[in-house]
This record gives C-alpha cells, sequence and structure tokens, in this order.
C-alpha cells in the first residue's frame, strides 16, 4: 500500500479527440496523482495500493484506466484497489440459466441504458431492509455512500458511466446495475433488484450490448461463486493490467442517453436485440 504524489495539472476529460496511439497514455494522464505499480507496492496480492487523493472525474478516469478503483467507507480516507486475481467476463461467454431465458420469454419487462442513472445508484446504496441487496447483513449500507454517489453521477454527466435499468410492465424500476466504460472494456461496479432475477436480466441485456457495442470485457472486481457460473473467469492481476492497456484504447460504439432504444427482456435471446440508433 502506498500514498502517492500529486503531479501534473488536471486535463479536460472532453478535450479534442486524440490519435488513438496516443489515447493509452492520455487517459493514464488525465488525473493529477501518481498512481503505484501494484505489482510494486503490493506483491502479496492483498489488493490495496494507495490511500489518499480525490474522486474527481479525472482521477477516477486514470485509475480505471491503470486497474484501480475506489473501495473505502464513509469517512475513511480514500482507498485504491486492484485485486489479485482479478474476476472478469468476456460478454460472448455469458451463459443465462434456462430459468432465466424462460422468465425473460414471459414478462412484459423493458431495459433501457442511461435512463434512470440517479435512481440506479442510490438504490444500490440501499441496505437489506428496504429490499436490495440482500447479500448485505440487515439494516448494513453498502460502500456505495454519498462521496461516491456525487462522484459516479458527474462521471455519468460526462459520458463515462452508465446504467441499465429494467422496468416491469406498469413502468417501475425494479433492477439495473451502473459502471463505467472506457474503450473496450466496461468496469462493473453495482446492481439491484426488487423484482426477481431483475438485476440478473440486467446483466444478460448488459452482455448483449457489450457485444452489439465491440466492447469485449466486462470487469467484475471481486470473484464469487455466482459470477463464475456465469461464465465469468480468474485473471492473475499482471494479464488483466496487460488487457486493459490494449483494451482502454479499442474503439466502441458511444453509449450516449438516446443511443439505444428500449428493449423487450423477451428479445434478449435474439440476435443483435439491442436496436442501435445511428
Amino acid at each position: 500500500m502506498s500514498d502517492f504524489a500529486k503531479d501534473n495539472d488536471r486535463i479536460d476529460i472532453n478535450a479534442a479527440a486524440i490519435a488513438p496511439e496516443n489515447f493509452r497514455q492520455y487517459i493514464k494522464s488525465l488525473g493529477r496523482y501518481n498512481f503505484p505499480d501494484p505489482a510494486m507496492v503490493d506483491p502479496d496480492g492483498i489488493g490495496i495500493v494507495a490511500v489518499g487523493g480525490d474522486l474527481s472525474p479525472e482521477t477516477l478516469i486514470s485509475a480505471y484506466a491503470q486497474g484501480l478503483f475506489p473501495w473505502f467507507n464513509e469517512d475513511d480516507p480514500i482507498a485504491w484497489w486492484c485485486p489479485e486475481p482479478r474476476c472478469v467476463m468476456v460478454p460472448t461467454d455469458y451463459k443465462p440459466s434456462k430459468s432465466l431465458r424462460k422468465q425473460a420469454g414471459r414478462e412484459r419487462w423493458q431495459l433501457t441504458l442511461n435512463q434512470a442513472f440517479d435512481d440506479v445508484i442510490h438504490a444500490c446504496s440501499l441496505p437489506r431492509s428496504d429490499g436490495f441487496n440482500a447479500a448485505l447483513p440487515e439494516g448494513e449500507h453498502t460502500w456505495i455512500h454519498s462521496e461516491m454517489i456525487d462522484a459516479y453521477t458527474e462521471l455519468h454527466a460526462q459520458g463515462f458511466a452508465h446504467s441499465i435499468e429494467v422496468w416491469d410492465d406498469k413502468q417501475h424500476l425494479i433492477g439495473g446495475l451502473y459502471g463505467l466504460k472506457i474503450g473496450g472494456i466496461y468496469f462493473g461496479e453495482s446492481m439491484f433488484h426488487v423484482a426477481s432475477n431483475a438485476s440478473k436480466l440486467a446483466f444478460w441485456g448488459l452482455t448483449r450490448l457489450c457485444e452489439q457495442s465491440h466492447v469485449e470485457l466486462v470487469d467484475c472486481q471481486l470473484p464469487n461463486d455466482h459470477l463464475l457460473s456465469l461464465g465469468a473467469e480468474i485473471l492473475p492481476r499482471a494479464k488483466f493490467l496487460l488487457e486493459l492497456d490494449t483494451l482502454i484504447g479499442s474503439r466502441s460504439v458511444k453509449w450516449q442517453k438516446d443511443s439505444h432504444q428500449s428493449l423487450a427482456v423477451s428479445l434478449l435471446d435474439k440476435p443483435q436485440p439491442w436496436q442501435l440508433k445511428v
């Protein structure tokens, strides 16, 4: 674990187009801080590699482009993590269960992109007693506190953070997820549901959207049995960082708010289910 020092000035993340061969270095250098090499400061693979800094859009984008993400409790110092190993999903490897396929076929639910980011991230932050995040102990809040919500909401406004929403036939939000997309990789952050399997349908929708958008990898951060059963795999940290270096510089379809029409969950199993607007 290491503290890191301020370095270069902030750079406008909406700057003019950067040549592809220079983009990887550009995106990594956006922030004001020098992040340490995880292999150097965390040789035992504990996961935490730095403490301090801020959650500005420039810092966050720079961190994610180097394989780090923030994870800390409210009122604690900002902690930056790069797990060893890393859990990832190749979108085409996702394996929905037979029961999920059947449910998708009979429900009249809809998926949308970036239509309710604020609602999704706030829902992901709620305790189990309100019906969300059933893996948490009763009454315990997630790590998604107000500082994190503000930071990722700003990233959403900047066009980097994205949400997928699940709506029932009465237009009630019943599930969703959010994360970041840089080039050809999507960094998953959190998901929620208030109806059975709604978050699983959101994730299935995400993998299909990634397929159609030339996003080659979904970063799931930490492994668990459920993700592995769906087709996720474990990568050594060093291999993940090598793949990441290529993916952040690759071209993919932009996920703008109005770039995709809503999608009936019954169509998730069809070829090219998302109707991408030109």
